[in-house]
Order: C-alpha cells, then structure tokens, then sequence
C-alpha cells in the first residue's frame, strides 16, 4: 500500500511515520516538502507519487495567530484538504483527515457526538470545519478524525510548556473551567493505523473499504479533566525530578487567562462511534501521561 503523509513534522505526523510504517511504503513530506498553503504543489506532489492512501495531518495549528491570520489559515486547513480529496476521488485513493473539538462552541453539557452541530468560535476553528466539510462532500473515500488536546514529547502544547514553566516558577496559575481530554499523539497514529490495517484487509481494498466504512469520527483519549487537573497530574509526576521549583497549580477562571481567540468550554467528544465501528478505543487519559512524560525525560 502507498501511502503518502503530510505534516510529517507535526506531533501527529511524527508519530504516523512510525505507526503507518508497517502498512507500506510511506512518503513522508515536511513542510519543506509540500507547503499546504500552495494547490498547484499539491497536484504536483500527488501526481509524483500516485498515493493509494493520503493521511493528511498538516495543519495551520496557531490558535491564537489565526485570528490575525484568517486567510493563511483557511488556505491551510480548508483550501489544502479540498484539493487533497479532489486528487484522491480522481485517482480512486482515499483520504484520512484530522479536524478538532475547536468546531463546537463548548456549550454542549456532555460529551459531543459526531452530529451535533458544530458552531466554532474563532478562524482556527472556522478554518477546520470547512475543511472537514470539504472533504465529506468531496465524493473520495475518506476519513476524518476529530481530536483534541493533543500533546506529545516534541513539538509545541500545554504538557511541554507547563514542565518548562515548572522549572521557572514556584506557582503555575493554570485555567480550571474548561474541559476535555488530553491526548497523547502516539495513541491518535496508533489509533489511525489500527483503522487503516482493518480497511487493508477487506477484500476489496483499502480505498474502497474506506468509502463503506468511512466518514466523520471521534477520536481522542478516555476520560475527562480540566486544564488545572491535567497540570496538576503532570507536576505530581515531576515534582521531585532536578530543577523542578514548582509546588503548586493555581486555579483559575478563564477570563483570568485572556486569549486572542474564544476557547470551547467543553471539549470532551464521545468515541462511541469509532468503537463501535472499528472496535478502537484509547486508553484514558491519565493512563498515557506517564508514558509520554517517560519518553520526554529520555530524550
């Protein structure tokens, strides 16, 4: 199987080079290798490559950025993705895409399932619900995971900025009103090529299997915390680590941490769906933690 990944780079896409690795012969490309934000390179990559499979986990991820940058963003995340399924229907592949629990307003009590309807507060989250829609009307086999509070060893999220914060101050002042589940991005690759390995072996194919058992999923950890009880388990782990000063996490309200763009109050997604359609389900949150924290101290 080809299959060709964007965004290698990303948390995510670090991740899927590995998990995918064993499906076929995967052609990783950077940013350095294909900029999104450019559809004629996009053509030109696909055509070079004449994937079976495209996994498309490039995104313009700057929240807060985007609201200064709209048009960059929805050139990233809606415009790049269209142009994507447009080449995968053209050349009978499919496509598997990743969007966000930013498409929904945070108002919603319980958990969101994939029918509610979304109401993104910002341009980041315009931007990935337009392109999530891009790619379900696009006529190609497809999937699209949403996920949310993604965060690994390398890159740039909340666990790696909080160990560092950790080593700066003695009090970490840290929003405790909103909700979701951190995610780990090694489960989201693992989770994907668990879905990916099921659709290569129907009997006729992966794309084709796709196109029957695809569409829109939920896709993160088990489990529910604030962003306070996220820092909190993660300084518990640390805490007695060297050049660790910090003692202890601060509640706070949201309005007490002002942001550029609007945050969903809640951010939890039920996986009821992918569960009951692939039999994939992540762990809960707090139980992958301390296997990301364990990966970040080695390295």
């Amino acid at each position: 199987m080809r299959i060709l990944l964007t965004g290698a780079e990303g948390q995510i896409g670090w991740e899927l080079r590995r998990a995918l690795a064993p499906l076929g012969t995967v052609t990783a490309l950077d940013r350095r290798g294909l900029d999104l934000a450019h559809a004629e390179a996009i053509r030109a990559r696909v055509t070079e490559f004449d994937p079976q499979i495209i996994v498309n986990a490039g995104a313009y991820t700057a929240v807060d950025k985007a609201e200064a940058e709209p048009e960059l963003a929805m050139a990233v995340n809606a415009a790049a993705p269209a142009v994507l399924a447009e080449e995968a229907r053209r050349r009978g592949a499919a496509l598997v895409h990743y969007s966000t629990d930013y498409v929904f307003d945070g108002e919603k009590d319980g958990p969101y399932v994939e029918d509610d309807a979304p109401r993104p507060l910002g341009a980041y989250g315009r931007s990935k619900l337009a392109g999530e829609q891009a790619v379900r009307t696009s006529g190609a086999p497809h999937l699209v995971f949403r996920t949310s509070w993604i965060y690994a060893a390398r890159g740039r999220n909340f666990l790696l900025t909080l160990l560092r914060l950790a080593r700066e101050r003695e009090e970490l002042r840290v929003v405790n009103d909103q909700f979701g589940a951190p995610t780990w991005a090694r489960e989201v690759a693992d989770a994907t090529a668990r879905v990916l390995a099921r659709c290569a072996a129907e009997p006729d194919g992966p794309a084709r299997a796709i196109g029957r058992l695809g569409g829109l999923y939920h896709l993160t950890a088990a489990g529910r915390t604030s962003w306070h009880g996220f820092a909190s388990a993660i300084l518990e782990h640390v805490a007695r680590l060297p050049g660790v000063r910090a003692k202890r996490v601060t509640p706070i309200p949201t309005r007490e941490y002002p942001t550029p763009a609007a945050r969903p109050r809640n951010s939890v997604l039920s996986n009821a769906r992918l569960a009951q359609h692939f039999g994939v389900t992540l762990p809960d949150w707090s139980a992958s933690l301390p296997l990301c924290l364990a990966e970040a101290a080695a390295a």
